[in-house]
């Protein structure tokens, strides 16, 4: 049996019902590239579980997830996630392998940054359209840039995920984000994100000390949201509940909000 266990945003963001599971499972791994979990200490899940987690990267999972997929055919292996298990395609693919192989599989979800930096802000969650991620400037890509130009035309507000890099111990920050963004503006030029644009900062969401702060790009550019994870959403249409959100949720300027 493979049950995937969603650490959520933070590091006491795992619940209840996911820490039992992993208590009662045989083999334990967890995978942290997909995103920063603030504040988690392997050390002491360790010790809360009373079991050691293996750490697996990209490639264990990814590409060759074998090891995981043998030992969850004949015994109860755990795999924590950040955030919520299913929200990364990566989870969703290896769940597929599992199924496939006969092997059952269950989910224990937690927080997760989609949903909660739609409540952090005070916008609606279904008014969301597509998701996209902002890389670094190695890799260049006007998906970001493409992904908001569509959902601001149906007046859909959009959620712009940061590029981290394990690996490196490198996480982008919102300040980067805004460059590259205004970078494509200049670029592609489809008026989607200007220094005029309304934007909302949301650092450390479900941390203690989160930040969450809505403003035009132009006052946005530079500040110091310290550190990450960061993410960035550019408002749509606005319900005028949202717009008083904003204000008193993200301390956007009166005139903003409006």
């Amino acid at each position: 049996m493979l049950v995937f266990i969603g650490l959520g945003l933070h590091g006491e963001g795992i619940s209840l019902q996911g820490l039992r599971e992993a208590q009662r499972a045989d083999v334990l791994y967890a995978e942290l590239y997909t995103s920063l979990v603030p504040s988690f200490n392997l050390k002491k899940l360790e010790r809360e579980i009373g079991k050691p987690i293996q750490v697996v990267g990209r490639e264990a999972v990814e590409q060759r997830p074998d090891e995981i997929l043998e030992t969850a055919k004949i015994r109860k292996v755990a795999f924590l996630v950040p955030g919520d298990p299913m929200v990364a395609t990566t989870h969703v693919d290896l769940r597929l392998r599992a199924a496939k192989a006969g092997i059952e599989t269950k989910v224990v979800h937690a927080a997760s940054i989609a949903s909660a930096a739609a409540g952090l802000v005070g916008l609606q969650s279904y008014k969301f359209g597509r998701t996209a991620t902002v890389p670094f400037p190695d890799n260049p890509s006007q998906v970001p840039y493409e992904t908001l130009v569509e959902n601001r035309k149906r007046g859909l507000h959009t959620l712009l995920l940061l590029d981290i890099r394990a690996k490196e111990g490198r996480a982008m920050l919102a300040s980067e984000a805004i460059e590259i963004m205004l970078g494509l503006e200049e670029k592609l030029r489809k008026n989607a994100f200007t220094p005029d644009t309304l934007a909302v900062v949301v650092a450390r969401a479900g941390s203690d000390d989160a930040v969450v702060k809505a403003d035009r790009v132009g006052k946005l550019r530079g500040l110091d949201f310290g550190p990450p994870p960061h993410v960035l959403i550019v408002p749509g249409k606005l319900h005028f509940v949202e717009a008083e959100a904003l204000r008193v949720f993200a301390g956007a300027p009166e005139a903003v909000a409006k």
